[in-house]
């Protein structure tokens, strides 16, 4: 399988039958448009490739991923057919990680906001460094809690905190991330690279028919909720229409609270 159609990801083969995908850019790998689609996309390529066995995520750098760019962002607020396309994005980025056949593990270090946060949760197995930052800021910048949240979180660690969580935005380190379910495991800081290889391996080492299979099957947890998640991303899109979010966007880049 050929992956320079995927220029915006840093896409690597460290060991037979383990593929990884690494977020490699500027301002704490944020996601620009190009990333933001090809991130969406290149799940049907790996599932559609047999020498793949099992898929690591993460981040280059001082952290996994600070979320959408700025331009991004400031893009969809203000133009309706960069929103409908984004929304797309953000709905295929979601259902084709769901749906997916080979096992992800996400490796999450420093921030994880945004697009890259909903990949590393959404993996199948997600080993936090104990000081990750894990935050979903989309009512800090003043739409729904969109993305993947309303599709996995109380599933995940349960209504009560996934309802402070989205609806605070306070900040999750790994450790507490672990201690309520929102990640797999937890390990320290500088062996949360190698934590992930060492699962993926075992994956890779397991019958591909079982692991696919088993996946496929509990995944129906998170199709279940599909007509939830696809609620959620429909108004967090009718939300970048709004004003609240030109406030929260302006709050972001001048680093400082919201006036809502």
């Amino acid at each position: 399988m050929d992956y320079t159609a995927f220029p915006a990801l840093r896409v690597e083969r460290p060991e037979d039958a383990i593929l990884r995908i690494v977020l490699d850019g500027p301002h704490l790998n944020a996601v620009g448009p190009e990333a933001h689609a090809q991130l969406a996309d290149i799940w049907t390529a790996i599932d559609r490739d047999d020498t793949v066995r099992a898929v690591v995520v993460q981040g280059a750098g001082r952290g996994f991923s600070a979320g959408g760019s700025f331009d991004l962002i400031e893009s969809m607020v203000d133009d309706p057919g960069t929103r409908t396309r984004v929304l797309r994005e953000a709905r295929d980025l979601v259902y084709n990680v769901v749906n997916c056949s080979k096992p992800v593990v996400s490796a999450i270090h420093g921030p994880a906001v945004g697009a890259g946060l909903a990949v590393a949760l959404l993996a199948d197995i997600s080993v936090a460094a104990r000081t990750a930052r894990i935050v979903d800021g989309h009512t800090r910048l003043g739409v729904a809690a969109g993305d993947h949240a309303v599709l996995n979180w109380p599933l995940l660690c349960g209504m009560a905190k996934a309802k402070y969580y989205l609806l605070t935005c306070d900040v999750l380190t790994g450790e507490e991330a672990e201690r309520i379910g929102l990640v797999s495991l937890v390990v320290d800081d500088d062996q949360v690279h190698d934590k992930a290889m060492e699962v993926a391996r075992t994956l890779a080492a397991g019958s591909p028919s079982a692991v696919q299979f088993t996946k496929l099957a509990l995944n129906n947890w998170y199709r279940a909720m599909g007509p939830s998640f696809d609620a959620s991303l429909a108004l967090e899109f009718y939300g970048f229409g709004l004003d609240d979010v030109r406030e929260g966007l302006a709050a972001h880049r001048e680093k400082r609270a919201p006036r809502f």
